[in-house]
């Protein structure tokens, strides 16, 4: 899932000679005419170049490469990067969980459990995959041993989901992505 980034505004860095970059027009885009030339700009993280343009043969190469450029758009990548599953304490159990306008996976872990840290990237990819649609939170029983207390958790790692506030299901163990993602659709 990628949004389409509208405008971006980037600073010039300060190795750039002012004279070496020139502003770019829509015609200078289609065609490589009044000899421009190429400027290897910095790399951008979480940017990339999305082509709308289907190529098709046309003969020629290059032809296909500059047609190829003319749909083309930049697409921002940043909740690739930016997705986070959060850590709950008792003092945030409340409002980010049980007052949740969207349902709620919470991941119970600890830092010296294996199967937990075999399952983290399971979790990561969840909160990835469901954004907007799902909160992903995790707590550790260790420094939050009341709200394991709370819910009966014995065994960890143990994923639970809630909506409107309740506890719809629970999964124990490391399981597959699929196991989750079955217990996740249908409270979608």
């Amino acid at each position: 899932m990628a949004a389409v980034l509208e405008t971006a505004t980037f600073p010039r860095a300060s190795g750039f000679p002012a004279t070496s970059v020139a502003p770019i027009r829509s015609s200078s885009v289609c065609a490589l005419s009044g000899g421009r030339k190429s400027v290897k700009l910095p790399e951008i993280r979480g940017l990339k170049i999305q082509s709308s343009y289907t190529r098709r043969s046309l003969g020629s190469s290059r032809l296909n490469s500059r047609l190829a450029h003319r749909g083309a758009r930049i697409v921002c990548e940043a909740q690739e990067i930016a997705v986070e599953v959060s850590p709950i304490t008792d003092s945030t159990w409340q409002s980010l969980v049980l007052e949740s306008d969207f349902p709620v996976l919470i991941e119970f872990w600890a830092p010296w459990c294996g199967p937990c840290r075999m399952i983290h990237p399971v979790i990561d990819e969840l909160a990835k995959q469901y954004i907007g649609k799902l909160k992903c939170y995790k707590v550790n029983t260790d420094e939050c041993p009341s709200i394991a207390t709370r819910y009966g958790i014995r065994s960890i790692p143990t994923v639970m989901i809630f909506k409107n506030g309740e506890k719809k299901d629970t999964v124990i163990g490391a399981v597959p992505k699929s196991t989750l993602t079955t217990s996740i659709e249908k409270f979608l």
